[in-house]
């Protein structure tokens, strides 16, 4: 008996029913319940063929939802990610950058003149002072 081992503890998935995991059966069975509900009440209507049409496209959202994964996002997490940063958070954004190392010296040298110019306005009052 062997068993496989992943090579990344995180990519392990319980299997339940024939190899499928909980989410993976669940939605299965969904989708498998959709078909036969769209099936029996569509075939009179609008013929077998149609029907049949019209039950695959019905349940490929929920087979679709059970099986999807996209860098270890489910599909419900995925479309809310891409909801989010196309609809809600869609703004220009602009790369600016913050040189904090330039912000001090900026700073320290303001400090400086500051501090110059208080000395220079101090010998130039005593200049007109005794002039």
């Amino acid at each position: 008996m062997e068993v496989k081992i992943p090579k990344e503890i995180q990519s392990y998935h319980e299997s339940v029913f024939f190899g499928l995991s909980w989410r993976q059966f669940f939605c299965s069975a969904l989708a498998i319940g959709t078909a036969v509900g769209l099936y029996f009440l569509t075939r009179g209507v609008l013929g077998k063929e149609t029907a049949s049409w019209l039950c695959l496209i019905g349940a490929a959202p929920f087979a679709a939802a059970g099986f999807f994964s996209y860098n270890g996002l489910m599909l419900e997490k995925f479309l809310w990610t891409v909801f989010k940063s196309e609809v809600l958070l869609s703004a220009r954004r602009v790369y600016r950058a913050e040189n904090y190392y330039y912000q001090l010296l900026v700073a320290q040298n303001q400090k400086k003149r500051n501090k110059k110019d208080v000395k220079h306005t101090r010998k130039s009052r005593r200049a007109t002072h005794e002039e």
